[in-house]
């Protein structure tokens, strides 16, 4: 009986893949997850790349359409998780991309991919969960966050089913809306300085058509002057008086 309470308790564990190429912020995820006593224990794998996670959960091979390893091979090299934890901002594979190439790839039994960077941005945000991200966590992570992490994973309990991640397309559609109302007031901000630059390039024109006109009524007031200079030194403009 203590066996099978011991494989009972294994069982129950969630297993999660944290992917982030940071070794600090992989040791706090570590440790923030398996230090956490509520509900079922974690049992974490770390890896500091989107590449290496794709290998070790399988997914490699089967994005080939001619695969060809031994069943044993593959049992043995493949990881089962309930739930990957990425960084989004990792070299060569991003999170985002990683996100796209484990929906891609595990069609057939998707593993829930929750997101988490450092940067609160909400175009980040809603791109991520319309690529089918579970959620999407602010690092560095707290013990609140651990409770959304197993809501969203595979092994969640089903009271707890849905809960999190159901509330999620609600709670993701305040970034929506606040990309929405910032590319609304970016797009008149950008037609405010439109207008003002050419209000200012009228103003500009009205000086230039008044300098130049004043300076053509300079030139043929200097060309009449000379006109009569050249005539009063040729005597003409005295004839034309006498006369």
């Amino acid at each position: 009986m203590g066996g099978g309470g011991g494989a009972a308790a294994a069982a129950a564990a969630v297993r999660v893949l944290v992917v982030d190429d940071s070794p600090v912020d992989r040791k706090v995820v570590e440790l923030l997850l398996r230090n956490h006593k509520q509900g079922a224990p974690f049992h974490v794998t770390a890896v500091d790349s989107g590449k290496k996670a794709i290998e070790l959960l399988g997914l490699k091979d089967q994005g080939n359409p001619n695969p060809n390893p031994s069943p044993a091979k593959a049992n043995a090299n493949e990881l089962t998780v309930d739930i990957v934890l990425t960084d989004y901002c990792m070299p060569e594979m991003t999170g985002y991309d990683l996100l796209k190439a484990i929906k891609a790839l595990s069609s057939r039994n998707p593993i829930p991919v929750v997101v988490m960077s450092s940067e609160n941005e909400p175009q980040r945000i809603s791109r991520c969960l319309t690529a089918g991200a579970e959620d999407f966590i602010l690092k560095p992570l707290k013990s609140k966050d651990v409770q959304r992490l197993r809501n969203c994973s595979s092994a969640r309990s089903p009271k707890d089913a849905g809960v999190r991640c159901e509330s999620l397309s609600s709670r993701s559609k305040p970034p929506s809306d606040q990309v929405a109302k910032k590319a609304t007031s970016e797009q008149r901000s950008q037609l405010a300085g439109f207008t003002t630059v050419l209000n200012a390039s009228s103003v500009e024109l009205s000086h230039y058509f008044q300098f130049v006109f004043k300076f053509i009524l300079l030139a043929y007031a200097v060309l009449c002057l000379r006109e009569l200079v050249h005539r009063w030194s040729n005597g003409s403009f005295l004839s034309l008086w006498c006369a």
